[in-house]
């Protein structure tokens, strides 16, 4: 199989695999634990926290589940930590659904959000962001690489504008960790992580953030310095440690990604959604008149594996929310594929998937 969907999951590293097997082995007591096991195991778990926290360049480092439950503590946990400074919260329509169903949530409860527009290239207008500042805006939530299209937000001028405001900027950058770096001069006050985003383990995520106290949204004995309770998998954190230390930007994302753009020029019947400007490590393309889920199938019996736009909604039958955010032609927006790029990605997968595409655009087009 040649693996193409590394946006929805990658596959552990063996030096990840090796490293949560052995501290599942060594290191299995509790952390919270007084006897010498729980010690050793809370030593290793804040190694882990300061090598983390060194990597992102953020102060405080909360362990978490994933990247859902790292977004919704810093969104529900920032607004009702600071609901008394005001109720207003800034966002945009193509953030990952983890983002918006807390800000439906918080709707409900009787905040104000202000859900952005974007363009044809999935890019929010930072002017429009400007002009919806209020004195009462407590946070801007704002991924850095969108999850379907790779499109990527200025995470840099975005900290500028909030810049002498006591507004708080989320990212969530489960997409971009550890290949597209954040400047170190402007990182967001809050920073969302997934391990398995890139080649770490599942169930494993992290929360970063600086000069802020979010309110825990999982209670129960305290860990996590309160944030988050629930006794602390250290496997995982050392595990999460080691992928981010050994993440790298596959240098030859951008080659692979340009030969592809030309390649499906080629094609009169497909459109290619990703901006020019998005992340290289993925592409999102488009066969006219067809469902992605039968380009997915097909190229799934060529041995190739990629996914319609978003694997967190792939098996929902409603339209993306982001292709229809930006404005692709109703002929194009049913037959949305994914194609993303990781570690293990070669030059020979990409050969091998252009050589599937065109026998199974043949196919479907009768030729």
């Amino acid at each position: 199989m040649i693996y193409l969907d590394n946006s929805a999951t990658t596959k552990p590293k063996k030096e990840v695999l090796e490293t949560f097997i052995k501290a599942s082995e060594t290191y299995f007591g509790n952390p919270a634990s007084l006897h010498r096991l729980g010690n050793d195991a809370e030593n290793l778990l804040e190694s882990a926290r300061r090598q983390i926290a060194q990597i992102l360049q953020m102060e405080q480092v909360v362990f978490t589940s994933g990247g859902t439950e790292a977004n919704n503590l810093a969104i529900l946990g920032t607004a009702r930590a600071y609901a008394h400074r005001g109720r207003h919260i800034i966002s945009s329509v193509t953030e990952h659904a983890s983002v918006m169903k807390c800000l439906d949530r918080l709707e409900d409860d009787g905040f104000e959000i202000t859900r952005l527009p974007v363009d044809k290239n999935g890019a929010i207008d930072l002017n429009h962001l400007k002009d919806s500042l209020r004195s009462d805006t407590i946070l801007v939530t704002l991924m850095h690489v969108n999850n379907e299209t790779g499109a990527v937000n200025p995470v840099s001028e975005i900290k500028e504008i909030l810049k002498g405001t006591r507004t708080f900027l989320h990212t969530d950058a489960v997409q971009g960790t550890g290949k597209i770096p954040l400047d170190p001069e402007s990182m967001p006050d809050l920073l969302t992580v997934s391990a398995h985003k890139l080649h770490g383990m599942k169930g494993s995520g992290v929360l970063a953030f600086n000069d802020i106290q979010p309110e825990a949204v999982m209670l129960g004995g305290g860990q996590e310095f309160g944030y988050r309770s629930g006794t602390v998998s250290v496997p995982h954190a050392a595990a999460l440690a080691k992928a981010l230390r050994l993440a790298q930007p596959n240098a030859e994302c951008a080659q692979w990604n340009k030969k592809l753009r030309e390649y499906f020029s080629r094609f009169d019947d497909v459109r290619i959604i990703s901006p020019g400007s998005a992340a290289t490590h993925i592409l999102s393309i488009s066969m006219k008149g067809v469902k992605g889920e039968i380009l997915v199938s097909a190229l799934q019996e060529e041995s190739i594996i990629v996914s319609t736009s978003s694997a967190c909604s792939s098996k929902n039958t409603e339209m993306s929310h982001v292709i229809k955010a930006m404005g692709v032609p109703a002929s194009y927006q049913t037959g949305v594929i994914r194609l993303s790029f990781g570690a293990d990605t070669t030059e020979q997968d990409i050969i091998a998937f252009q050589n599937a595409f065109q026998k199974v655009h043949a196919i479907i087009k009768g030729v």
